[in-house]
């Protein structure tokens, strides 16, 4: 899919829920990071591929921002601006997806979970040994006393 084709099919998908200047950030970001990419020497299909359904992150978006657009019912209309340039980032506003589409965090994600399971071995060991020299000790007293104090029922 063309990033042409990607946009709109956003565009479209989020022109029921959310008001226009939520829309046209959301697509000028999108629109910026496919360009950005493909600079980068990526073909726009690879990178529309790795976005994924353009449908699926609209319903992401639309969920996040909690359809606060159009909900009291104010429609507003922002003429396009000439100067790209200038254009404001609110980066609180912005909403981007984030997945596990890429080898790198998924290996991230491997390393985070063995890393904490190394850590749990790590303090459940820790505990053991500091226990050991105490309970071991008291294990010996107690069996002695078992097998010295079960002589003396019979």
């Amino acid at each position: 899919m063309t990033k042409h084709e990607f946009l709109d099919k956003m565009r479209h998908a989020l022109a029921n829920d959310l008001s226009g200047p939520v829309i046209q950030e959301n697509i000028s970001y999108y629109d910026g990071y496919i360009s950005d990419e493909v600079r980068k020497g990526r073909s726009e299909e690879d990178v529309t591929e790795e976005l994924g359904d353009p449908w699926a992150i609209a319903k992401t978006i639309i969920e996040s921002v909690g359809g606060l657009g159009n909900a009291e019912g104010e429609y507003t209309y922002e003429p396009r601006r000439s100067d790209y340039g200038q254009e404001r980032q609110d980066v609180r506003r912005q909403i981007h997806v984030f997945g596990l589409d890429s080898w790198w965090k998924k290996l991230i994600l491997i390393l985070g979970i063995v890393g904490v399971v190394m850590l749990a071995v790590a303090v459940i060991g820790g505990i053991f040994s500091l226990l050991a020299p105490l309970v071991v000790p008291i294990l010996i007293v107690m069996l002695l006393l078992r097998i010295i104090g079960g002589g003396r029922r019979r």
